[in-house]
């Protein structure tokens, strides 16, 4: 495939009229997709053999170890699992988000917390940290469009609908991890509860002790895997609300009818994820062991081997034999950073296609670094700061979560 670029030639007089402009080809300019092939003529290149780029520029790795020194124990930083290497190699705890706001509560000691994640990661850290401490998100740009999915304003709406079908009292939200603290908060108000990727069956059998539906947040695999996958539910007990239609998409008869509101909210990583790719790894790699996080769409997760959390999939990689082989369905510097440290097994990402999480990209190392400096400085920046009113119900949903039996 190629595409041809003209220009109106400079030697010829100003177009009037009817004339038809005259142009001359610059020249073919082949279409490059990533990874086949190079341009010469441009900067850097695009041909890209799915390796990172080279490692950051030893200056910034410097002035990082340089301000997380002086800071020393006043300085508690959290790298996500899906953080880059240039940024994780500072991290005192690397965890999934809700280990990580936990880890951060369990150091009042830690007067700045330093949340390498995203935006509602470090809201978690602040709900459940001391008041003395001060959670700070190197990149204010860094959220999470899953999260971003469900707004306090549409969930407020979604539930009058549900007041208007008649089923209100017998409905119990349930939030995943990946949300606002405002959706939390509702929850909380609600009699609802949070969950993980790793407990969701859990909240969720908790949640139908206490009501015959959920409205589940704002995920819509997670809350379909779980119900179809482990709770016996069939597909047609399962509806998604979609926040931008009226009502939701739905009549009252379809919402008396559920068992489970599903969310129209998706991961951008997981979510990307089609039984083509698994169809085409098995094809090329024989033997190969398929392992997904339930954050992938349905048809996806029926045809894995395995299905589980980000703690799950990396507890299965550590424990699997040498010389197996693993497709692995989860975000791309989490899987390099698997395949690196089990050079004795052949581990892959899933899908042909790079995908990092971009937002939670954002948190680069010049971002750390600005960070940590100021803080060196005794100046705060992006603090991350929940109100008093929010931070209460939000803990209220976290709380009920912790005491799942």
């Amino acid at each position: 495939m190629c595409a041809s670029i003209s220009r109106q030639c400079d030697d010829k007089p100003p177009i009037s009229g009817r004339e038809t402009p005259v142009t001359t080809p610059v020249r073919d300019l082949p279409l490059l997709f990533l990874g086949t092939g190079s341009d010469p003529a441009s900067e850097r290149g695009v041909d890209c053999p799915g390796e990172l780029p080279a490692a950051s520029d030893p200056g910034l790795v410097e002035r990082a170890r340089a301000a997380k020194a002086a800071l020393g124990d006043q300085v508690f930083v959290l790298g996500h699992h899906y953080q880059r290497d240039e940024v994780i190699q500072f991290a005192d705890v690397t965890g999934d988000s809700f280990k990580l706001a936990q880890q951060a509560a369990a150091r009042p000691d830690a007067p700045y917390i330093v949340f390498c994640g995203v935006h509602f990661m470090a809201e978690s850290a602040d709900i459940l940290t001391a008041g003395h401490q001060q959670v700070v998100l190197p990149d204010l740009a860094a959220g999470c469009s899953m999260a971003d999915m469900a707004t306090f304003d549409q969930v407020e709406e979604c539930w009058e609908a549900l007041e208007d079908a008649g089923i209100a009292d017998d409905v119990v939200p349930v939030t995943y991890m990946n949300s606002s603290a405002d959706i939390k908060a509702f929850v909380g108000r609600h009699g609802g509860v949070v969950c993980t990727s790793s407990n969701a069956k859990r909240a969720l059998d908790w949640a139908y002790s206490k009501g015959s539906k959920v409205l589940f947040l704002p995920d819509q695999h997670l809350g379909r895997n779980t119900g179809v996958l482990e709770m016996g539910f069939s597909l047609d007990d399962c509806v998604v609300y979609n926040p931008h239609r009226p009502d939701g998409g739905l009549t009252h008869q379809q919402m008396r009818d559920a068992k489970m509101l599903l969310w129209r909210g998706h991961c951008s990583v997981h979510g990307r994820f089609s039984k083509e790719s698994v169809d085409d790894v098995r094809a090329r790699v024989p033997g190969v062991n398929v392992l997904v996080h339930p954050e992938c769409r349905h048809e996806v997760v029926l045809n894995a081997d395995q299905i589980g959390s980000t703690e799950y999939i990396i507890k299965t990689i550590e424990a699997a034999p040498a010389g197996s082989a693993w497709a692995v369905g989860t975000e791309l510097n989490l899987v390099k950073r698997l395949a690196g440290a089990h050079p004795d097994k052949n581990i892959m990402f899933l899908d042909k296609t790079v995908c990092f999480c971009s937002t939670m990209n954002r948190i680069d190392l010049p971002h750390l670094v600005w960070s940590l400096e100021a803080l060196a400085r005794g100046e705060v920046v992006n603090r991350i700061e929940v109100d008093a009113e929010t931070a209460h119900y939000a803990r209220v949903a976290l709380d009920q979560m912790l005491a799942l039996p």
